[in-house]
């Protein structure tokens, strides 16, 4: 498969995770995260689909470079801090306790469907010829 079919999958499945997870807040986001942890800790771990993707992404493509492993680690932080939070939670802490409510903006709350793919991009060295 191509790199720029990798790509375009990477920004659905981008979208995908953006979608379950979309608030106007963050414990509105957090809240989301909650409800799908609660359920089950595998549920939780397919519905963050891009890491899992990432991960392929890197074993399939072979690519090892700083880039595609800070794609995988940016993401594999980001779940551990989410289930920390969630943690938290789910042992009696409110919200209030562990962080401030935070607006999220359109674009904010989109970052991720550009910056993650395009890394992808650069980490495979589509802009060089």
């Amino acid at each position: 498969m191509d790199i720029l079919s990798l790509f375009f999958i990477f920004i659905a499945v981008e979208l995908f995770e953006t979608n379950w997870q979309k608030s106007d807040t963050i414990y509105g986001l957090l809240n989301n995260n909650l409800n799908i942890f609660n359920k089950s800790i595998f549920f939780y771990f397919l519905l963050n689909a891009s890491f899992i993707y990432s991960i392929f992404l890197t074993i399939y493509l072979n690519n090892y470079n700083l880039l595609m492993l800070s794609i995988v680690a940016i993401k594999f932080f980001d779940i551990s801090f989410k289930i920390s939070i969630l943690q938290k939670i789910n042992n009696g802490l409110s919200f209030e306790e562990i962080m401030p409510n935070v607006q999220i903006s359109y674009l904010l709350r989109y970052f991720n469907v550009f910056a993650y793919p395009i890394t992808f991009l650069f980490a495979n060295n589509f802009f060089q010829y």
